[in-house]
C-alpha cells in the first residue's frame, strides 16, 4: 500500500504535497503572506545570519531533548502554532493537531480563528493552550474569558500584533475570503481537488453540518461557506494594555502575550503579570517589512526578566530550533508545515512531521556537542561575518 509519508524527509517536503491536495483558494490562505512577502522571506533568512561553533569529542551519548515551558515538562522545544481555520485544510484539523501535539508530549496552541468549539478540542486533547483575538468590546472580551477558562484552558496566548486588517493580496487573486462566496470558480476548484471534496469538506458537511467560527467570541460566529453572510470581525484599532490588566485580574492561569518584535513591550508584558511572551511577525502576515523574530529575539529576552521567552515564524528545521534557544529561547512553535502534514496524511502527518523536526534537534545537538539544553547556548552560535573570537577584535 502507497504510503504518502514514505517520501517525506523533512518540514519542506509537506508544502508541494499539501498544494496538490488543496484547492488553490485554500492553499494561498495556508501558503500566503502580506504584500512583497519581505517579512516571510526575512524570517527564513534571518536563521543563516547566524553560525554555529560546535565542540567536538563530547560524550553526546545520552543526550536529552526535554524541555521545561511555563513550568511544564515536554519531550521537546517544539510547538505547534495557532493556526486560523485548519479544519477546512484538513478534515477535524484543530483535533488532529492537538491530538499529534498531545500524544508526542509538545506544547499546542489552538487558534481563536477556528472552526470546532474549544470546549470539543479540550476534551480530546488537554492541556492545550488556547490563542485568542480580543473582540473590540469589553463585555465581550470577559465573556470570551470567562468561556475560555469554563473549557478548562490552562494557559491563554493573546495574540496583539492584529489591530487592523492585513494587506493580504494573495487572498484576493486567488479567490479565498471568510466566508467563502459560492461561485463557478470555487465549485471547480473543489471538483479538480476531489481528495479534498470528499474526504475533508464534503465529509464534514456529512457528519458535523456546516463548520463555523466558533471560538472568536463566546457565541458562535458566521458560517466558512456563505453567499450573504459577513464575518463579524471586531474593530481591535483601540485595544490597549488597560484591556490586557483587566483580562490578566479576570483570568486566573497562565497568560502570554503573542506577537512581541520590541524589548519595551516586553517589559510591559512583565510588569503587567504576564507569565511569557512569543516574539512572533506572524509568519509574515500582518506588517510586511517587520524585523524577523529571530534578529528581534536578543533584545526581548534582555528585556524579559524572567519570563518565558518563545517564538515563531520560519522555523523549519531543528537547526533553527537550536539557534533561537542558543539566542535566548525557551521553545519555538511552527505553523505552515503542521497544517500541511494535517492535509496530506491527518494525525499522523502530523505526528510524522513533529517526530522529523524533534529528531533534526536531537540530532544535531550530537553534532553541536551539547547532551541536554542548558547546553545551549550565545557560546553555541556568532553572526556569519561577526569578525570577533572570543569577544576579542581579530
Amino acid at each position: 500500500m502507497f504510503d504518502p509519508l514514505r517520501h517525506l524527509l523533512s518540514l519542506h517536503d509537506f508544502e508541494a504535497a499539501a498544494k496538490k491536495r488543496l484547492p488553490k483558494p485554500i492553499y494561498a490562505y495556508v501558503s500566503g503572506a502580506v504584500e512583497d512577502g519581505q517579512s516571510e522571506r526575512g524570517n527564513r533568512q534571518a536563521f543563516a545570519e547566524y553560525g554555529f561553533r560546535p565542540k567536538v569529542l563530547v560524550d553526546v551519548s545520552r543526550r536529552s531533548t526535554r524541555a521545561t515551558v511555563l513550568g511544564r515538562d515536554y519531550a521537546a522545544p517544539v510547538g505547534v502554532a495557532p493556526m486560523g481555520i485548519s479544519a477546512l485544510s484538513s478534515y477535524r484539523g484543530d483535533i488532529v493537531l492537538a491530538r499529534a501535539a498531545a500524544e508526542a508530549n509538545v506544547p499546542c496552541i489552538m487558534s481563536g480563528s477556528s472552526l470546532i468549539r474549544l470546549e470539543t478540542v479540550m476534551q480530546e486533547a488537554p492541556g492545550t493552550w488556547f490563542q485568542a483575538y480580543l473582540p473590540g468590546d469589553d463585555a465581550q472580551i470577559a465573556a470570551l474569558i470567562d468561556r475560555v477558562a469554563a473549557a478548562g484552558v490552562t494557559t491563554l496566548v493573546l495574540t496583539v500584533d492584529t489591530p487592523v486588517a492585513a494587506n493580504r493580496e494573495n487572498n484576493v487573486r486567488a479567490g479565498f475570503s471568510t466566508p467563502l462566496r459560492p461561485s463557478a470558480g470555487l465549485a471547480w476548484q473543489g471538483i479538480t481537488h476531489p481528495r479534498w471534496l470528499f474526504g475533508t469538506f464534503l465529509r464534514t458537511l456529512w457528519r458535523h453540518g456546516m463548520p463555523h467560527f466558533e471560538n472568536n467570541y463566546a457565541t458562535r460566529g458566521a458560517p466558512i461557506l456563505s453567499a450573504n453572510v459577513l464575518r463579524d470581525f471586531s474593530d481591535r484599532g483601540h485595544l490597549n494594555w488597560q484591556h490586557v490588566a483587566a483580562i490578566r485580574r479576570r483570568w486566573k492561569g497562565q497568560m502570554v502575550i503573542k506577537g512581541i518584535l520590541h524589548p519595551d513591550d516586553a517589559r510591559t508584558a512583565r510588569a503587567q503579570g504576564m507569565d511569557g511572551v512569543i516574539v512572533s511577525n506572524h509568519g509574515g502576515r500582518q506588517l510586511d517589512g517587520s524585523v524577523s523574530p529571530l534578529q528581534a529575539l536578543p533584545a526581548v529576552v534582555d528585556a524579559a526578566g524572567g519570563m518565558d521567552v518563545m517564538l515563531d515564524s520560519g522555523v523549519r528545521r531543528g537547526t533553527d530550533v537550536l539557534k533561537a534557544l542558543a539566542l535566548g529561547a525557551r521553545c519555538v512553535f511552527v505553523g505552515r508545515p503542521f497544517n500541511y502534514a494535517a492535509t496530506v496524511a491527518g494525525q499522523r502527518g502530523v505526528a510524522h512531521a513533529i517526530s522529523l523536526i524533534v529528531e533534526e534537534v536531537r540530532r544535531n545537538m550530537g553534532l553541536l556537542g551539547v547532551v541536554d539544553l542548558n547546553g545551549v547556548n550565545g557560546d553555541c552560535v556568532q553572526r556569519v561575518g561577526d569578525r570577533r573570537e572570543d569577544g576579542v577584535e581579530v
